[in-house]
């Protein structure tokens, strides 16, 4: 059968991005089991007329019996560019990743669901890696504190963290990175409180008021400790208690 991709065109346009988006695969990444949506893409010359997707589709099919790490994705990138034929290709996976926490007074244990994703890219042998995780946090507002007579309002916010390597044969783990951010927080969050452990985070976040912007600034100072990280950005959400708004704050920055 004739091979229509491999037509030549003569447009004269090189593709940066082309592939398959919306892939929904079981993968096992980091040593945990999770539903993975994949984005899977390479780049295409100007002399032909298309790429050829279904080799995209095998190589990762190949991967869910395997697991996956950071490391990994450069055999996936690897794998891409040689069997299309191509300079760059990139890989973007969303997943929930679950890490276990035990409540701060009963101890009980219970898991927290985190939205994460991991991104690698080659370009012409060039490599760049993404480890994106969002912690969900307790904030409590230090002005409602400063004013009120009786209590403070508090919110759930989200702390979302974007780490760029160009190497990754050391970086942090995704529980680590979440305990790092929890550790900014008024308070952190728990899938599981009984009565005292309530008592307690209630009064610990009394204890901590924080702003968005505290919470960020005090993120950033962690991330810049964080061995391997060329350039990162967080982006710290309120979901207001007392305002139909949110209050939010971003911040992005290129360690030397």
């Amino acid at each position: 059968m004739d091979d229509v991709q491999n037509q030549i065109d003569n447009r004269g346009i090189k593709i940066q991005q082309t592939g398959i988006k919306n892939v929904f695969l079981p993968l096992v990444i980091f040593d945990q089991q999770v539903q993975a949506m994949i984005k899977f893409t390479v780049s295409l010359t100007k002399n032909f007329r298309g790429t050829h997707m279904s080799r995209l589709m095998e190589i990762l099919t190949d991967w869910t019996s395997k697991p996956l790490s950071m490391i990994n994705i450069n055999s996936i990138l690897d794998e891409a560019i040689d069997k299309l034929n191509t300079d760059s290709a990139k890989i973007h996976i969303d997943f929930k990743y679950f890490v276990e926490r035990d409540a701060p007074v009963s101890k009980k244990k219970s898991l927290l669901d985190l939205d994460c994703f991991i991104e690698g890219e080659t370009i012409e042998k060039q490599r760049n890696f993404i480890l994106s995780v969002a912690v969900p946090l307790t904030t409590l507002c230090p002005c409602s504190k400063e004013i009120s007579n009786f209590g403070a309002h508090n919110q759930r916010s989200i702390c979302r963290v974007q780490l760029h390597f160009d190497n990754v044969d050391q970086i942090i783990s995704i529980e680590e990175l979440a305990k790092l951010i929890e550790m900014q927080a008024s308070s952190p969050i728990y899938s599981l409180l009984k009565r005292e452990d309530e008592k307690f985070v209630t009064e610990a976040a009394y204890q901590n008021p924080k702003f968005v912007e505290d919470i960020l600034r005090d993120v950033v100072i962690a991330v810049r400790k964080i061995h391997n990280v060329k350039y990162f950005t967080v982006e710290c959400e309120n979901f207001e208690s007392i305002h139909n708004h949110n209050a939010f704050a971003f911040h992005e920055e290129k360690i030397c």
